[in-house]
């Protein structure tokens, strides 16, 4: 069964990490989703908007959400990146409990073509799609290259998994172990670390680049001492500082590193078939394909 998503790729995913773009186009028609793209959409304001102009934050937001709700029969609204995900569930929060203020914003964003948002717009990160839309059954029925002897370090960074309420984790939907459940799910196995829950340090690389290094430094640490052979992120922010930035954190914390940090649709494509230079791996700073050994790890073990 086909899934139509309207498809909220970030700003990130087009600039700074086009690989994550790339791959998820890649792999969609593989998993049957139907990619609408949002591509009048703003940025969703990564938490730094709202800080200095909460209005304003909504009211792009706001103006994303009536943009998804135009796309006919679409299931939900899809983005690829957790900051995103945060940031707008926040907005969302603010527009559904208030419909004073919600009509106030639908004020400003009608200037644009009539455009209004209607409460209740269901937007779900690619990683929520996977498990709850496609389900882990059909992801695994799909796998073409199952992804055994690869020790997998999920990393969630923060926007994803907090705060729990606003983004529906409860028993029913234990999303903060949904990475963990994707890796097996796709042959991997898990390797669980100190820093599976923490910051990157992304937010705070402006302001406090030691401290953010260190941080980015210590989780990556963390997961070669635990044996992970890569991280897999949800996040293009947390993979701006953990792969662009691991040269420098390298320095900072003073070890050698070259911990592979793979985006979510990187991971999910190498067990669909595809190979690491389809999914854009070779734009990686700590190149996948350098450090571990894919032709008898992962490539190697194609199903016939």
């Amino acid at each position: 069964m086909s899934i139509k998503v309207a498809y909220w790729p970030g700003c990130v995913s087009r600039g700074f990490t086009p690989e994550l773009h790339g791959s998820m186009a890649a792999i969609a028609p593989l998993l049957d989703i139907e990619l609408v793209e949002l591509d009048r959409a703003a940025c969703s304001g990564a938490g730094v908007i709202q800080e200095h102009n909460q209005e304003l934050a909504d009211s792009l937001n706001a103006r994303t959400f009536a943009l998804a709700q135009q796309v006919d029969s679409a299931t939900c609204m899809m983005n690829i990146c957790s900051t995103c995900q945060g940031a707008q569930s926040e907005s969302q929060e603010r527009l559904d409990a208030n419909s004073d203020y919600r009509d106030h914003v639908n004020e400003t964003i009608s200037r644009e073509h009539g455009l209004r948002y209607r409460k209740g717009l269901d937007n779900k990160n690619f990683l929520w799609l996977l498990v709850e839309e496609i389900g882990l059954d059909e992801l695994r029925s799909r796998v073409k290259r199952p992804l055994a002897g690869l020790k997998v370090g999920p990393f969630y960074g923060c926007y994803i998994v907090r705060p729990a309420d606003r983004l529906g984790i409860d028993e029913e939907r234990p999303r903060d172990r949904y990475l963990h459940q994707v890796i097996e799910a796709l042959g991997g196995s898990v390797i669980d670390y100190a820093g599976v829950y923490k910051c990157c340090g992304f937010p705070i690389i402006t302001m406090n680049r030691e401290v953010s290094l260190q941080q980015a430094g210590r989780h990556l640490g963390d997961a070669i001492d635990a044996d992970a052979d890569c991280l897999v992120v949800p996040c293009p922010l947390c993979h701006l500082n953990l792969d662009l930035q691991q040269p420098l954190a390298e320095r900072v914390i003073g070890r050698d590193l070259g911990m592979p940090v793979l985006h979510l649709p990187q991971l999910v494509g190498l067990a669909l078939g595809l190979e690491p230079k389809e999914l854009g791996m070779s734009r990686h700073v700590v190149r996948p394909t350098s450090v571990i050994d894919w032709s008898t790890a992962v490539v190697g073990a194609s199903a016939p």
